[in-house]
């Protein structure tokens, strides 16, 4: 490998190291215990360095000869730079490596398309979590690297044009507060039969995105006040609405045709997700509008995972959007579920 060629690397016996800077990490692994560095780049060895040096198995010390090439850290600082959007904090480079980490709630954005052409430049890798998750603050998002300790420069330059191509490679769209008009249909509940458990699961669901409910207004099967119930939350100013249940093919299933009465564009009635077929997506002038089925309120992630965040990150979703959900769209009901850190909506 690269990093191995005399030209560009000599072995120096630790014994004879002393004073000299190293030039890379050495890492120290304890099983189940630690992984880490021992020494970092830029240390300068000293006398009491070499027994440990000699402890870990290093027995020679690589001093770089880098004629025209860059070290791993800062290739790696340069690629995660050059990749970089917005409200993403960078780590220092340790072992080559440099990580992405979130710093905001929202929609994570991973450049698919430039992403492949940048893992296409020799020698580099930048690895991601999936596009289109919600990510909390904090969340580890990517990392990138290369593989050899030195790197010829012009691949680096290589990457960075990729990077400005494609800009940017990983972003994170921010959640806008949205104030959402919430119409439960249902006669039972609507007759006081049966207590509206829908609603309150909905609502929590946007309060977790940073969104509140503004007004709900529970109906009957009824297509007109199902229809006036949706265009006096608009008039009131609610930048989304939300019907639940109704969303059937039964006959006294409502939902559908009120938001199409209401004026609503279709975008799609259906969806290739499991939970969540019977999904409808909407918009009134540019408001959205989405029909949530029941399994909404059952299931702890459904198409309401896969679809909102989407719309609160300012996308305007399309038909094609949801189609392309099929690919990753089924949950396999996990006893615990662990989503979004599981293969639902991937």
């Amino acid at each position: 490998m690269k990093y191995y060629e005399k030209e560009k690397l000599k072995a120096v016996p630790v014994k004879k190291a002393v004073g000299k800077i190293l030039l890379h990490d050495i890492t120290q692994i304890i099983p189940d215990l630690f992984k880490g560095p021992s020494f970092k780049k830029g240390h300068l060895i000293k006398e009491s360095d070499v027994e440990e040096l000699l402890n870990l198995g290093k027995e020679h010390i690589y001093v770089a000869c880098l004629n025209g090439e860059i070290h791993e850290n800062d290739a790696a600082v340069r690629i995660a730079n050059a990749a970089l959007g917005n409200n993403i904090t960078l780590s220092e480079p340790n072992e080559g490596k440099v990580g992405f980490t979130a710093e905001i709630q929202g929609l994570l954005k991973i450049n698919v398309q430039g992403l492949t052409q940048l893992n296409s430049v020799q020698d580099v890798i930048f690895s991601s979590l999936h596009t289109n998750q919600m990510v909390n603050r904090g969340k580890e998002l990517a990392g990138t690297r290369v593989i050899p300790l030195s790197i010829d420069e012009n691949l680096i330059i290589e990457a960075e044009e990729v990077c400005r191509k494609q800009f940017p490679i990983i972003d994170i769209k921010p959640f806008v507060k949205t104030d959402v008009g919430m119409v439960v249909t249902g006669s039972e509940v609507f007759s006081g039969r049966i207590k509206d458990g829908f609603g309150p699961v909905v609502q929590k669901k946007f309060e977790e995105l940073g969104s509140s409910i503004m007004e709900k207004k529970i109906v009957s099967d009824d297509l007109d006040m199902t229809v006036s119930a949706i265009k006096g939350l608009i008039e009131d100013g609610a930048g989304m609405i939300a019907v639940t249940g109704g969303m059937s093919v039964d006959p006294d299933d409502l939902t559908p045709a009120a938001i199409r009465a209401a004026g609503g564009e279709i975008v799609s009635y259906g969806a290739p997700v499991l939970p969540g077929a019977m999904f409808m997506l909407a918009f009134i002038n540019d408001i959205p509008v989405i029909g949530l089925p029941g399994c909404v309120m059952y299931h702890r992630s459904s198409i309401f995972d896969l679809v909102v965040p989407r719309i609160l990150a300012g996308e305007r979703v399309t038909k094609s959007d949801i189609i392309q959900m099929g690919h990753g769209g089924f949950c396999s009901s996990c006893k615990n579920c662990r989503y979004p850190s599981c293969s639902f909506g991937k």
